[in-house]
């Protein structure tokens, strides 16, 4: 690959996690951690490795600082700010605590579990409480139970001899399924369903055998499901988004013919423009939380390589 023009400065890449469990009075509580080489209280987080995505770093940062289990929620804030001039990005996710212990280590040596103003108080950094803040908000939800995934390349469908419900991921479809099965499974997925193409459910594959979990089959979900009855797509997605007794998260694969028009009907648009179809690349997801009209809606194009990781330029 080639080298950075010369005299361009180049972003330092991080990610890293806004930890946190529910606390006894019905709020959270975040982690904050004490790091000895800074002598500083900040969010667990670090660089990214050669070749990482920032959500696969976020979550190796977190366990290798914490040793804390976690499943990940919705995006967190992405703060912006200098470092011996070298301008550094670190974006955050929100990950809910599911077990694990801290044990002091040589990046960071005590953790203290704070509700969100005491943790914002005893951070450093301003940039640490503003990601504080948004993980303190109520009126957007920490958790994403819906992960809707279009599937993988699967080739030209007008070269394909046979039923096209048969037609099989390629070469780069099968690295993507792979791919999806690293990502996804830092969701902590307790349901996999797919519509009925081959290549849907090879899709989800990997990752249904990496956590064990069959696959469902879903028609209403597919092309020609929703082709015959959009509603019944519509109300298996907001049925999933309703709150559970037990948290979950259920990964839905798709097409590219329905994708678009289930999370439209469900508020979400192009660039935030109403009447513009979002978007659905083969092999993307869409993170959803929240409710109708109202949703929490991360959407991931690809899990490949962060543009500003060490050795992508």
């Amino acid at each position: 690959m080639s080298s950075p023009a010369e005299g361009v400065v180049r972003t330092v890449a991080a990610a890293g996690g806004a930890v946190w469990r529910p606390a006894e009075d019905g709020g959270i509580e975040v982690a904050v951690a004490h790091r000895p080489r800074y002598d500083d209280w900040s969010l667990p987080k670090g660089k990214l490795d050669r070749g990482e995505h920032a959500l696969g770093a976020a979550c190796r940062e977190v366990v290798e600082e914490t040793g804390l289990h976690v499943v990940v929620g919705r995006r967190g804030r992405t703060t912006r700010y200098p470092v011996d001039g070298v301008p550094k990005r670190v974006d955050y996710w929100l990950m809910r605590r599911v077990g694990g212990d801290f044990l002091p280590n040589d990046e960071v040596d005590e953790l203290r579990w704070l509700s969100p103003e005491a943790a914002a108080s005893q951070c450093t950094h301003d940039h640490d409480r503003q990601v504080i803040a948004d993980a303190a908000r109520s009126d957007v939800p920490r958790e994403t139970p819906v992960l809707l995934v279009r599937h993988g390349r699967a080739g030209d469908k007008h070269s394909f001899d046979g039923p096209d419900e048969l037609r099989p991921l390629d070469g780069k479809g099968r690295r993507q399924a792979q791919r999806l099965a690293e990502a996804l499974a830092l969701f902590g997925p307790t349901e996999i369903a797919s519509a009925p193409p081959l290549r849907c459910r090879q899709t989800v594959q990997p990752l249904a055998e990496a956590l064990g979990l069959p696959v469902r089959d879903c028609p209403e979900i597919g092309e020609q499901g929703f082709a015959a009855d959009p509603q019944a797509a519509l109300d298996l997605v907001e049925g999933l988004l309703e709150p559970r007794e037990r948290p979950g998260v259920t990964v839905l694969c798709s097409q590219g013919g329905a994708i678009p028009s289930v999370l439209q009907a469900l508020g979400v648009h192009g660039h935030e423009v109403p009447g513009l179809l979002p978007p659905a690349a083969k092999g993307s997801v869409w993170a959803l939380g929240g409710r109708p009209g109202a949703l929490v809606a991360d959407y991931y194009r690809t899990f490949g390589p962060d543009a500003d990781a060490p050795g992508t330029r």
